[in-house]
């Protein structure tokens, strides 16, 4: 019997078991994937993400793994170009994108020494219920067998397409449509200028240093455009009309890694919770990656569920008071950069340039732009 049973070791999952392993719970970690492994992602962890390593003790390890710390931004639009240090958060002075297969078994292996029990290569197939309450996890097993494991609670970590959320029926409250489509893949020969974004009509494209000397050129398109028979093709072709600089950056780069695509890009709140169960991360709220938020939202819902979390989990009226909390708080703290993000996905600057053309030269102007931009309050 283990105090919760976590769906999912990632970024969100990963980070809920330490927390809640160093509050002395008895927890269980599952994922389905073999560690280390990569997963699609944009990387980058804005300064409150790089707050929380900090503030468990992981940070120093982040940028032992080779990920630089990425002190300038630099936001290109049609007529308007921002630049200048990233903002500060306290002793945070910039982002960090360090690489998956990185990032991802650092969280695990922190979580296994607060105590929390880790299986991998381990596929959720039910969720054991008890009068009306999920009790517990049905899960495979490396050797083909399933088990059973039994917890007070059962947090779904496992994003946006959550297997613990749909086992658990958990309804989407608020959904919008798709905007985007996202290719990228790695580079070397790029020039390390911290982290780029080059925003045009229907398209954008963005340049995020990282490990071993490698840039994440990753482009978006609109989902106006019709989805392209050659992708590597349309790639190249929507860096080279985002930015002529990144244009000639490419052509004088090299291509280290195979052309990465994700059309699957929703933008939703789920129900978070229910009668023994929880949802964080991508699986009780996704957006478009434009802002590259991702990683930095999962550590945040984390430690906001194992705040909400600090009471006795044996109960049941404590537990479902605790998580209604936390499902207020999650619509509370979340909906202005999920409405800010479902207007900068459209990719249709002409909505607010002008406003960044009459202040790209004031550098307060800047400086709150980026604030925002960072997730700095």
């Amino acid at each position: 019997m283990y105090d919760v049973i976590v769906v999912g070791a990632r970024c969100a999952g990963a980070a809920i078991a330490l927390l809640l392993a160093r509050a002395g719970r008895r927890v269980l970690l599952l994922d389905r994937a073999r560690f280390p492994s990569d997963t699609l992602s944009t990387l980058y962890i804005h300064q409150p993400g790089l707050a929380c390593l900090d503030r468990w003790g992981l940070l120093g390890e982040v940028f032992a793994a080779g990920a630089p710390l990425l002190t300038r931004l630099s936001l290109s639009f049609p007529g308007a170009h921002l630049t200048g240090p990233a903002p500060a958060l306290g002793a945070i002075t910039g982002g960090c994108a360090p690489r998956r297969y990185a990032l991802d078994p650092l969280l695990v292996r922190a979580a296994i020494r607060a105590g929390a029990e880790f299986r991998p290569r381990t596929t959720v197939v039910d969720l054991q219920w008890e009068d009306g309450k999920v009790t517990g996890v049905r899960h495979g097993t490396p050797r083909g067998s399933t088990t059973l494991a039994r917890a007070h609670l059962v947090i779904g970590a496992d994003g946006r397409n959550s297997t613990v959320a749909r086992l658990a029926h958990a309804p989407v409250v608020r959904q919008d449509p798709r905007s985007t489509r996202v290719y990228y893949s790695y580079w070397s020969g790029i020039p390390d200028h911290g982290m780029r974004i080059y925003t045009g009509q229907g398209m954008g494209a963005g340049c995020i240093p990282t490990q071993d000397g490698l840039t994440l050129v990753s482009v978006q398109v609109s989902r106006t455009i019709p989805a392209p028979n050659d992708r590597q093709r349309t790639y190249r072709e929507m860096a080279r009309q985002s930015s002529a600089e990144l244009d000639q950056q490419l052509t004088e780069g090299k291509q280290e890694d195979r052309l990465y695509c994700c059309s699957d890009l929703p933008n939703f709140f789920r129900r978070p919770h229910g009668p023994g169960w929880a949802l964080v991360g991508d699986a009780a709220h996704n957006k478009d990656p434009t802002p590259g938020r991702g990683i930095t939202d999962a550590f945040n819902q984390a430690e906001m569920l194992a705040e909400c979390l600090d009471i006795p989990l044996d109960d049941t009226r404590q537990v479902d008071a605790a998580l209604v909390k936390y499902a207020r708080q999650l619509r509370e703290e979340f909906t202005p950069a999920y409405e800010s993000t479902l207007v900068t996905a459209r990719l249709d600057p002409t909505e607010y340039i002008q406003h960044l053309i009459d202040n790209q030269h004031d550098p307060a102007f800047t400086d709150r732009f980026f604030r925002s931009f960072s997730g700095i309050n």
